[in-house]
């Protein structure tokens, strides 16, 4: 799918956790759950786009969830509805939704919940059955804005709400035919073994880096078993058979 570098209108952009934004843009396009947008603010002091997944889209708006880390997410969480943000996307791949009927497993850590939010739904929207685990390190956030037809399994390790400790601990990949996950790199690596072992399909979305967004500067690069692939142009979603996944 081609993609589109637009100035688009700040609809809505309000905190829902501790440092977790969610930002609303006016924006007519067609995306993939997996896919991603580079945001930047036209009078930004940090030069480089930061890039963001997205998180819900109606076809007319889409919605982006982001974490407080540095400079550039700090300057998006001060913006206003009807300020003007540079966008660019729809990028990378998408996880392959291209089945029907299958008992499905959403495995997300942290901020990966991004992208996770919107792969549950169009994967409900399919005739899947949709089991979503998040884990958080303190108060959870966004669950409550699931189908109703997803169960939903919440660790913390402050021991806040569900399950007090890891979500890995309470996956088990034998009760699905398919595993989707994204979040911190050891909780994926945990995950992405425990499916190979049992030979289920999983597929991985990897968080990194980026400069360019486009696969030009090499920045955001990562380790497979062909090489290096880039994760901006190759990915973000990648088999987990596929990945060397380091700590």
């Amino acid at each position: 799918m081609p993609y589109e570098y637009l100035e688009s209108n700040i609809l809505l952009n309000h905190k829902i956790s501790e440092d977790i934004f969610e930002m609303k843009v006016e924006l007519k396009n067609i995306t993939e759950p997996g896919q991603f947008f580079m945001l930047r603010k036209n009078d930004s002091p940090t030069f480089l786009s930061r890039p963001l997944s997205v998180y819900y889209t109606d076809k007319k708006t889409v919605s982006f969830l982001y974490q407080i880390k540095g400079k550039g997410t700090q300057v998006f969480s001060l913006m206003n509805p009807g300020d003007k943000i540079d966008i660019m996307g729809p990028l990378g791949n998408s996880f392959n939704t291209d089945f029907c009927g299958k008992k499905t497993a959403v495995v997300s850590g942290g901020i990966g919940i991004a992208p996770m939010v919107y792969l549950a739904h169009e994967l409900i929207k399919n005739g899947n059955s949709v089991d979503f685990y998040c884990g958080f390190k303190g108060m959870p956030y966004c669950t409550d804005i699931l189908d109703k037809k997803i169960k939903v399994f919440i660790s913390s390790q402050e021991g806040v709400a569900g399950y007090h400790g890891l979500i890995t601990e309470i996956f088990n990949p034998t009760a699905y035919e398919s595993v989707m996950t994204c979040g911190p790199v050891p909780m994926m690596k945990i995950i992405a073994n425990m499916c190979q072992e049992k030979n289920i399909l999983c597929q991985v979305s990897m968080e990194q880096h980026m400069a360019c967004g486009m696969g030009a500067c090499l920045v955001c690069t990562c380790e497979t078993e062909h090489g290096m692939k880039r994760v901006c142009k190759d990915g973000p979603v990648f088999d987990g058979k596929e990945l060397i996944l380091n700590d």
